[in-house]
């Protein structure tokens, strides 16, 4: 099962660039359309920003992200408990390469991996994990990240965080220059008329507002099964889901949140950092941890 989630997961990682691509070249035609500076060449400039976000989100993502929480590089001479943890289950990972440890100052209990592949990847948990959790709880928690790791679930998750993030900014930064500041072709429609001017206008808007709906909808169908995956992996790993099972219940509890954390990137913790904000079940990149405890206890 769990070697047909790797391969899956590398599958659905070249599915979601190429989705990307065209998600991105689509807003080119819309943004060329709507200036008038001619569709085919905005289309060429966003495919050519695409390719490089693309290439970016991949050997660079994990920095982007450790970067946007405020995270901190620990070693094992200011850091020894968890880097302890971290190497242990290394080994018990199988590889060859220790992930890079992170910390995030911050009370709130959570954690998240990052990366491209075993070999390099990294581990990020929170001051408060560190502080409130004992020793079996940690290594759950610990465990269910190299569990990301090892199924390339770090891959997908942290490229996506940065195509969700890429398209909302670069979306955000059209609608402002549209409304304040552009909109050649609107004025050229309005001297010439046409009703399928109008058309091409409205799809033109209505495409530049569902595309980070849309990539946001494609990052929540790459996340329903993950979280459930991950933690049956680091039961695997540690041969006891009394750990994880305290750790989830520990988390359930916490209402502190992480500064820094965006819609962008909430997917890549182990729960939700938002905590009490409100979604609908079925928006949420998260399964409910009482769900996740009560297939933890089956087990």
């Amino acid at each position: 099962m769990f070697y047909q989630a790797i391969e899956a997961n590398k599958t659905k990682t070249v599915f979601l660039m190429i989705a990307f691509v065209i998600v991105i070249t689509a807003i080119g035609w819309a943004v060329g359309y709507f200036m008038g500076a001619g569709g085919e060449f905005a289309m060429v400039i966003a495919i050519v920003l695409a390719l490089f976000m693309v290439w970016g989100g991949y050997y660079y993502s994990d920095k982007l992200v450790i970067a946007s929480v405020g995270a901190q590089p620990v070693e094992k001479f200011n850091e020894p408990y968890l880097v302890n943890v971290v190497e242990g289950l290394t080994i018990a990972a199988g590889f060859g390469t220790i992930p890079k440890t992170y910390i995030i100052e911050s009370p709130a209990l959570n954690a998240f991996a990052t990366g491209r592949n075993p070999d390099n990847a990294a581990i990020c948990v929170t001051r408060g994990l560190l502080e409130r959790l004992n020793r079996q709880e940690l290594e759950g928690v610990i465990a269910h990240e190299m569990s990301h790791i090892r199924n390339y679930d770090i891959l997908i998750m942290t490229v996506a965080a940065v195509m969700v993030g890429g398209v909302a900014i670069l979306s955000r930064i059209i609608f402002r220059y549209m409304f304040w500041g552009g909109g050649g072709r609107s004025r050229r429609s309005d001297s010439r008329g046409g009703g399928g001017q109008a058309i091409l206008m409205v799809v033109a808007i209505v495409l530049l507002i569902l595309a980070p709906i849309l990539v946001n909808l494609m990052k929540l169908a790459l996340s329903r099964n993950r979280e459930y995956l991950a933690d049956a992996s680091a039961v695997q790993l540690t041969r006891n889901p009394d750990g994880l099972i305290g750790a989830l219940k520990k988390l359930s509890i916490d209402d502190e949140k992480i500064d820094g954390v965006s819609d962008a990137t909430a997917h890549l913790f182990i729960a939700n950092p938002f905590k009490k904000k409100a979604m609908l079940a079925m928006f949420s990149t998260h399964p409910p941890i009482e769900d996740r405890i009560t297939a933890l206890s089956k087990m």
